[in-house]
């Protein structure tokens, strides 16, 4: 059973483990390429965008694709809406792994706004030292606040428009409450911008907010559009596994 997990998430490389040691499916991993040096994975990986929703139908009928796993980021709305489309045109089952977001706890102090742009206004015109802790390709709202100071934690290197005053850790989670303590306190921050993320890998820069009684900018996330909502890698093979079993590749439309 050839399959397509759509990937870049911890989620993802986890199921691409799982499905590396079946031999009942055939799997290939999806990134958008945006990670110049991407983690290794166990499975045959495709880098890159698929040129819309038709492309990813042509991707999918050319590669007899019997099931599709969206295992993105909770913000990659724009790739849940075209694998919505593509596997409802093609009949393709496709379930979704939907990572829970965090919830604010007894301590935290958020400022829930909607969008980058939103968050940049909402650091307020004082000049503050700000930890923007959002990956790179939304840094450039930033540029409309240029009167704070930024350190910015990516990957890789960024090729917006950034603010003048920014500095940049590169590093990649998961990441652990006691050095995320300390770089916070090292660096004397005193707001921190976070995407909503969801999960445990920089959850530890939140509780460390929290210990250090720093403010949090949290930019809301999007709508995602979904098929059959999965809680986690494991749940996602039992789906598998039902596919499987009910014949999920001779139910597409044209087999």
């Amino acid at each position: 059973m050839r399959i397509l997990i759509l990937g870049g998430t911890t989620e993802a490389s986890h199921l691409a483990r799982l499905l590396a040691d079946d031999d009942r499916f055939g799997a290939t991993l999806s990134l958008a390429g945006r990670t110049a040096a991407p983690k290794q994975q166990p499975l045959p990986a495709r880098v890159g965008g698929f040129g819309g929703i038709a492309g990813l139908e042509a991707w999918l009928r050319e590669n007899d694709i019997a099931a599709v796993i969206d295992a993105t980021h909770p913000y990659a709305a724009q790739i849940s809406a075209h694998a919505v489309a593509a596997c409802n045109a093609l009949a393709i089952p496709l379930g979704s792994i939907a990572r829970a977001p965090w919830k604010r706890e007894d301590g935290d102090s958020w400022i829930e706004v909607e969008s980058p742009e939103a968050a940049a206004s909402a650091l307020g015109s004082t000049p503050a030292r700000v930890f923007l802790s959002i990956g790179r390709q939304e840094l450039a709202a930033f540029a409309a606040a240029p009167q704070h100071h930024y350190v910015a934690r990516t990957i890789d290197s960024p090729d917006v428009a950034l603010p003048p005053d920014i500095r940049f850790v590169h590093d990649r989670g998961p990441f652990d409450v006691a050095a995320e303590e300390a770089f916070l306190a090292q660096e004397r921050i005193d707001m921190i911008v976070s995407k909503n993320s969801g999960g445990a890998a920089t959850y530890p820069k939140i509780v460390a907010s929290r210990r250090l009684r720093l403010p949090v900018i949290m930019i809301s996330r999007p709508h995602k559009a979904q098929g059959a909502v999965l809680e986690s890698p494991a749940d996602a093979m039992r789906w598998l596994d039902a596919q499987l079993a009910h014949g999920a590749s001779s139910s597409r439309r044209g087999v």
